[in-house]
């Protein structure tokens, strides 16, 4: 479908779905103020939608231009007191045609003089209005121009031969409506002050004046309101907009247009400005260093050398475990992780350097996640992922305390080694114990009475206490890089839980709020695309 076939309350919907993204995105002073503006005409066109089919034609001019007269003259009575050098009109005036007064729709408009015209089917449903002369000495008129501009549904700039080209008029209106030429027309009134060789002039000037501003398409008449020159024109060209029963979804329309130009220049190009692994990899390994992986990876592996020498030790040496704190026990870390409510760990508070690496990666997938963007939503994604360091940090910490560090069990090859230690310490007591005997006995001169089994010439007593003590040591000696290894393997296991722990975070305070600023970017550039 072509865009100027999309239905006006498509395009409303639309520019309703960027006005509510935008809201929420954008809080610059200009863009809000643009915003802003676009509510307001939302709010406008539900109100204007539902008062009917009405055409509002307003007339506008400078003191002493004659619309009031020319009003006067659409009118057929006089309705609207003409003047040249007082501000005659201080409020709107209307005349309606039809059967319906089109209360409501005055109301709304805020025009509170009616003048109800003789019955004319040609312009059934019109209301002409004759606004405040918009450089009137009193503030109040103006900003009564001002408004009442804004909601008409046509609108007549009447301009006189010796003020036409006034900069202020210009510049304050017919410019800013250059995107409104359909809904425009201007007349120049009075050509009965000149001769037919100075309107020709004034015309021709005119209508290159207003081409320059942009308004090529927008009619020009030549008009007397006081000897009747031009009125049966201007009549048909209100006649024809009239029949047509859509200058209201015209002027609405071309609002919609201006509202959506406004807004485009805050919205880029659409694209999948994902961040990709490189980033994200970058991102985790800055999580995981801010939150003491490495420290936690470390005290791992040295709680699981210290329980694995304890358990294939000498037995009768265990007891100075406890003068070693398990590392882990010392952070915090290793008891009820993973279970509701962890409290905060005892790690070290991350360094410079980890903020820095920190603060770098984050730059750097805000940077890939913002490609395209402009200033507005660029501002928006650094808003959304300025995260405390604090709120961070508490993140990362309790990331860290609810992660399993792997199981806490003795290995059965550990167990069976710590077996044979017992065994080999008894052989060595046995060996202890004999040659004690063996003392007592020489001590009662009985040490020829029972006789010293020997090896080799090696007393059995002595072989046993040297056996087992050898024993116990060559076999603590030969676990302990099994030992190692294992500690080196559960270092390894947890630091892949938790560097997968902080890139859940990561995920969740940092890429999937930048995701979905660019989400939003996307959709308010596409609803602005429904909309234009």
């Amino acid at each position: 479908m072509r865009r100027r076939e999309v239905p006006l309350a498509d395009r409303l919907a639309a520019l309703r779905e960027a006005v509510d993204v935008a809201a929420e995105r954008l809080e610059g002073p200009a863009e809000a103020a643009a915003v802003g503006r676009a509510r307001s005409l939302l709010a406008k066109a539900g109100a204007r939608t539902a008062l009917g089919e009405a055409t509002v034609v307003a007339l506008a001019g400078a003191t002493g231009s004659g619309k009031s007269t020319l009003f006067n003259a659409l009118s057929g009575a006089e309705v609207s007191s003409p003047g040249v050098r007082r501000p005659t009109t201080g409020v709107a005036h209307a005349t309606v045609w039809g059967e319906d007064p089109q209360d409501r729709l005055l109301d709304w408009l805020e025009v509170p003089r009616r003048h109800r015209h003789p019955p004319d089917p040609a312009l059934d449903g019109l209301v002409l209005l004759d606004l405040p002369d918009h450089d009137s000495v009193r503030l109040e008129n103006r900003l009564e121009v001002d408004r009442l501009v804004g909601l008409v549904d046509v609108l007549v700039w009447v301009l006189d031969p010796e003020k036409y080209a006034d900069a202020a008029v210009h510049e304050r209106y017919l410019v800013p409506l250059a995107g409104h030429a359909g809904v425009l027309l201007v007349v120049l009134n009075q050509v009965d002050r000149l001769d037919a060789a100075a309107t020709r002039a004034c015309l021709t000037d005119l209508r290159g004046l207003l081409d320059r501003e942009g308004l090529t398409g927008t009619p020009l008449l030549a008009v007397s309101a006081r000897a009747g020159t031009g009125l049966g024109e201007l009549r048909a060209d209100l006649v024809r907009r009239v029949a047509a029963r859509k200058a209201a979804v015209e002027r609405l329309g071309a609002d919609v247009s201006g509202a959506v130009e406004e807004l485009r220049a805050c919205a880029g190009e659409t694209g999948d400005a994902r961040v990709g692994r490189a980033d994200r990899g970058r991102l985790t390994d800055a999580l995981a260093g801010a939150a003491g992986v490495p420290v936690v990876g470390a005290a791992v592996e040295r709680s699981v050398r210290r329980d694995g020498s304890a358990a294939t030790g000498w037995p009768l040496v265990r007891w100075t475990r406890k003068l070693r704190p398990d590392p882990l026990r010392r952070l915090h870390l290793g008891e009820g992780s993973g279970e509701g409510v962890v409290a905060r760990t005892s790690l070290p508070e991350a360094g410079a350097v980890q903020k820095a690496a920190l603060s770098t990666a984050v730059r750097a997938a805000r940077e890939t996640a913002g490609a395209g963007l402009p200033r507005p939503w660029a501002d928006a994604l650094r808003r959304e992922v300025a995260v405390s360091e604090e709120r961070l940090a508490d993140r990362l910490d309790a990331a860290v305390a609810r992660t399993d560090l792997g199981p806490d069990r003795t290995p059965l090859w550990q167990r069976a080694v710590g077996g044979l230690q017992w065994l080999l310490a008894g052989v060595a007591l046995v060996g202890v114990l004999w040659l004690l005997a063996l003392a007592g006995l020489g001590l009662l001169q009985l040490d020829d009475v029972v006789p010293l089994p020997r090896v080799e010439g090696i007393p059995v007593p002595t072989l046993l206490l040297v056996g087992g003590l050898l024993g116990g040591a060559l076999l603590a000696v030969l676990s302990r890089p099994f030992v190692a290894m294992r500690a080196r393997r559960r270092r390894r296991r947890a630091e892949l839980r938790l560097r997968a722990a902080v890139a859940a975070v990561g995920e969740e305070e940092l890429l999937a709020p930048m995701a979905g600023v660019r989400a939003d970017h996307d959709r308010f550039a596409a609803a602005l695309a429904r909309a234009g």
